[in-house]
């Protein structure tokens, strides 16, 4: 059997793919399937509150750089899951995506530190919740009844 790839991708790789993905990893059994995250703009790097939230839950992601959906990732995908980004959603010609959006979409860093953490927290938990359910439904990651590109 093969490992499976799901790509968490959104616009800029700098918030809630990069959560998805790092939850994701650690959910799953590495024997089976691994998630990637990636951007169709990416941002010079992941957002410090991202990272700052992500390791109060133990997940490291000071070492994670956004990087751009290439054909090639796009190529290895089983599934692309979207974070709710809308029309500038990426899709991968014949890969299956599902949607999952999220309370932490654009313009969710506000003006104020408390303002960032408090929507980065909801995005932590969102996407905690969202991977932990995917991966109780999908014994199989990858199957998916809808082909969209």
């Amino acid at each position: 059997m093969s490992v499976k790839t799901i790509v968490f991708a959104c616009v800029h790789n700098a918030g809630r793919s990069q959560m998805a993905a790092a939850w994701f990893n650690a959910l799953v059994d590495p024997g089976k399937a691994h998630a990637e995250s990636a951007g169709t703009a990416p941002a010079a790097q992941v957002h410090p509150e991202v990272v700052e939230v992500m390791q109060e839950v133990g997940v490291d992601l000071s070492r994670e750089v956004p990087k751009r959906l290439s054909d090639a990732l796009g190529s290895t995908a089983s599934l692309l899951v979207t974070m709710g980004c809308g029309e500038a959603c990426p899709a991968v010609a014949g890969v299956c995506r599902e949607d999952w959006p999220l309370e932490m979409g654009a313009g969710w860093v506000g003006t104020g530190v408390r303002l960032r953490r408090r929507g980065c927290g909801r995005g932590r938990s969102s996407t905690s919740t969202r991977s932990r359910s995917w991966c109780c439904r999908r014994r199989s990651p990858g199957s998916c009844s809808s082909r969209r590109s």
